[in-house]
């Protein structure tokens, strides 16, 4: 077998193969002569059919599958010989395929970058630290109180946090518009539901009063028909409910699964709660921090192919999170390139350094991090009896704890900042904290 390989960029290999016809028919021959076992031609009992006349009616068949299989193996045995690593599947171009002739082909595909990965001490990273303070906790407690509020009818006129059951009509010009009109809508009044100027003009109302409300419709709002443009919305008010915060009482601890009757047991279990919520804040920002500086040290090409079955595998997630009847497809690849690419290029950088420091998961962390989150849970002992009962999810701890091994590897040469904050500041999204600055 004959092989030559073409470099057409950094990452695409042009490489034509040459297979001998020797080998071809070979493989013809093979087929035909299976072929003859089993074929039923008139005329001719089973396994009794002369081989001219098999190979009359079946050759052209037979090459075919032999052609395809050729080309299957061959190109594995080239791969090998030349020590190259496909990034995917090739795109293959057949040259020559005629009887008693070589075969001949040629295989256009990428291959993985080769690089080291490096760069180590050039990454920044800031390390949080914080506590959960009592002032922490009862904020929770307020939040969680808020989360369960319930209503009651009001003999007043609405407030903000207060709830109305409203109709409305949205005129536009005169004209009513489609989706500007609704009954029966509850509206928390200060919910920020409605657009600018909407929930505003309905503090003061009273049930059974009808009032014009007039607002203009964002620049940026999703529907460009309606982005810019002046309303008018008449809204009758049916009702107005007051907010009523729950009880700090055992019926309340229930409903988030805690068997604990007294209101300082269930601010024990609250504070672990917020002290993972915390560890788990700090953790990611600092990995978050690691990956940005790998990304910015070690810039390499993607291969095309990984970064298009990285599209397509955010279409198929946005798809299952957002529902609806639209196919994966129909999603603008461009609306996921770059998240994609960041996450094929990242992939392929934790790789290396896996490999590069012979890094393998260690299982004490495994168990560490499948008790930390069997914890949340009322029955921990049978949470983690079934990780370890289930590969599949097994081996996901496995990779999320060698990664965090990548992160300790990257630390020891990076350069790190600790810095206290408070709890608040420490769980706030990364993002959130860069624009509250």
């Amino acid at each position: 077998m004959q092989v030559s390989v073409e470099n057409t960029s950094a990452l695409e290999r042009r490489m034509t193969i040459a297979v001998p016809a020797e080998r071809v028919e070979n493989e013809v021959n093979k087929r035909l002569q299976q072929t003859a076992k089993r074929a039923k031609v008139a005329g001719f009992r089973p396994g009794k059919v002369p081989m001219s006349v098999i190979r009359q009616r079946f050759e052209a068949d037979a090459r075919q599958e032999a052609f395809g299989d050729l080309v299957q193996a061959s190109f594995y045995e080239a791969i090998v010989e030349q020590k190259l690593n496909p990034a995917g599947a090739p795109a293959v171009e057949p040259k020559s395929f005629e009887k008693g002739k070589d075969l001949e082909f040629v295989a256009i595909f990428e291959v993985f970058p080769e690089f080291t990965v490096a760069g180590f001490e050039s990454i920044a990273v800031e390390r949080l630290s914080a506590e959960v303070a009592d002032a922490d906790l009862d904020n929770m407690l307020e939040v969680l109180r808020k989360q369960n509020t319930r209503f009651e009818a009001a003999e007043r006129a609405a407030a903000n946090d207060d709830q109305v059951n409203i109709d409305f009509v949205g005129k536009i010009d005169g004209e009513a518009f489609a989706g500007g009109s609704a009954q029966g809508t509850q509206l928390v009044l200060g919910s920020g539901r409605m657009i600018p100027g909407f929930e505003e003009g309905l503090v003061g109302a009273k049930a059974g009063e009808e009032r014009v409300v007039n607002v203009t419709f964002p620049e940026d709002y999703q529907n460009l028909d309606l982005a810019g443009k002046a309303a008018e919305f008449t809204i009758t008010v049916n009702s107005v409910s007051a907010p009523v915060l729950p009880e700090l009482n055992e019926a309340f601890f229930a409903q988030f699964g805690i068997k604990e009757s007294t209101l300082e047991g269930f601010r024990a279990e609250v504070r672990k709660n917020m002290e993972r919520e915390l560890r788990q804040a700090i953790k990611t920002k600092v990995k978050n921090q690691v990956m940005d500086g790998l990304l910015a040290a070690n810039p390499i090409e993607v291969p095309k192919a990984l970064q298009e079955n990285e599209v397509n595998r955010l279409r198929v997630q946005a798809v299952q999170q957002f529902g609806g009847n639209i196919k994966p497809d129909q999603l603008p690849a461009e609306l996921f390139e770059e998240q994609a690419k960041r996450r094929v290029v990242l992939g392929l950088i934790v790789a290396e350094v896996v490999k590069q420091f012979e890094l393998k998961p260690d299982e004490a962390e495994v168990r560490k991090m499948i008790e930390e989150m069997a914890s949340a849970y009322q029955e921990p002992e049978q949470v983690v009896a079934w990780y370890y009962k289930n590969d599949q999810q097994l081996n996901e701890v496995r990779s999320v704890v060698l990664e965090e091994q990548v992160v300790d590897t990257v630390l020891q040469k990076a350069t790190v900042t600790d810095k206290s904050v408070s709890y608040e500041e420490a769980v706030k999204p990364a993002q959130a904290a860069a624009d509250a600055e």
